[in-house]
């Protein structure tokens, strides 16, 4: 008798930061168990339904978006909304009789996990952040395990459940060895002058964007060459800019498909603090400027990023604030090598290169019970 072949469900997204963690898991499960079958559930309409696809995993949408902050109409539709996923998703699991549901955070995530528990399929969480989102807090006594990225979680989650891993990343944006030389060909850039990378996520950074904007004339005065991931939305705005600047020193793109390129370039990185970036940014060991994004869940990314803060493995510029204070940091910072060098040595403590496998390795316990 031939031995099955396991099933896996992995769901959520909405953003990068929970969409590549959710990939890398994906990819580590394939190369443990070869003939794994896995199916991501994502939300309609969201990043996932474009992203999961071009990394050669079949997907499924539910219709479900979450509360607006403000007072809207949206809302109304929010109950039916998570009623019918959760019909759809119980009927996603009987159908594809997963052996194991992992959930990664984002709307999807909630309706997913939860019909996983009514049906008694084994679950685990992936928690990216050093403050868990409420669907996570609110699953947390439910699912079988946690896997998380920061230490200090029991507050939120139960401590037997609950295993530090780090974050899963994507092996082909951290890889960076040896790489500089091709780098600083594929961007254009100057191997004897500072290079700063933005990254705003993968929508872009408003405020950061805005900052440089006002204080282009600055950046265009000083030695730094820059390279600018804009988001979709700004990047013909940027081009713009730069181009009636006459900057010569700048690559603008709306989107960095090779961020390995892009890390192995960089002297500095300015980021917003989302779990991800920072977990890419140990693992690559560059210095960075965070600008928290303040209408993140429960404010997390100035959690995370105040954990490097204290560190010393970061700087922190507020998001009201970076109009004001960021490129003249960026220029000071990039151009001071030994707090880069101090910085880098910091970020060392919080890297956890092999994360998607010690992941693995919790999915093989529960699925081997």
């Amino acid at each position: 008798m031939t031995k099955q072949s396991k099933r896996f469900i992995i769901s959520g997204g909405g953003t990068g930061g929970h969409i590549f963690p959710a990939i890398a898991i994906a990819d580590a499960l394939r190369r443990r168990m070869p003939d794994a079958q896995i199916q991501f559930v994502g939300a309609k309409g969201r990043m996932e339904m474009q992203r999961v696809p071009q990394a050669g995993y079949a997907i499924r949408g539910l219709w479900i978006s979450g509360l607006q902050r403000s007072i809207s109409l949206k809302n109304l539709l929010f109950p039916l909304k998570l009623i019918y996923s959760l019909f759809h998703a119980r009927s996603i699991l009987k159908k594809f009789k997963p052996d194991l549901v992992i959930g990664v955070g984002g709307y999807a995530s909630g309706p997913t996990l939860r019909a996983a528990v009514q049906l008694s399929i084994p679950t685990l969480i992936q928690e990216q952040n050093s403050f868990p989102g409420i669907t996570n807090r609110l699953l947390a006594s439910k699912v079988n395990a946690i896997c998380t990225a920061y230490d200090r979680m029991d507050k939120w989650f139960p401590p037997e459940k609950t295993v530090l891993t780090g974050n899963p990343l994507r092996k082909n944006a951290v890889q960076i060895a040896g790489k500089k030389e091709e780098a600083l060909e594929f961007f254009g850039m100057d191997s004897s002058r500072k290079i700063v990378l933005i990254v705003g996520g993968s929508q872009g950074a408003l405020a950061i964007n805005k900052a440089l904007e006002t204080r282009m004339d600055q950046m265009v005065q000083s030695d730094i060459q820059l390279i600018w991931q804009t988001g979709k939305n700004y990047e013909q705005q940027a081009k713009q800019i730069v181009r009636q600047a006459n900057w010569k020193s700048c690559y603008v793109t709306a989107f960095i498909d090779r961020m390995d390129f892009a890390y192995a370039a960089a002297d500095l990185v300015v980021s917003r603090a989302g779990a991800m970036a920072i977990s890419e940014l140990a693992a690559v060991q560059k210095a960075a400027i965070f600008v928290p994004l303040p209408s993140a869940a429960e404010d997390h990314q100035t959690s995370n990023a105040r954990r490097l803060t204290q560190a010393g493995a970061a700087e922190m510029i507020a998001n009201a604030e970076a109009a004001d204070k960021l490129v003249p940091a960026m220029i000071a910072t990039a151009s001071d090598d030994e707090k880069c060098k101090q910085m880098q040595h910091a970020l060392a403590q919080f890297a956890k290169p092999d994360a998607d496998d010690a992941i693995v390795d919790e999915i093989e316990k529960l699925i081997n019970k």
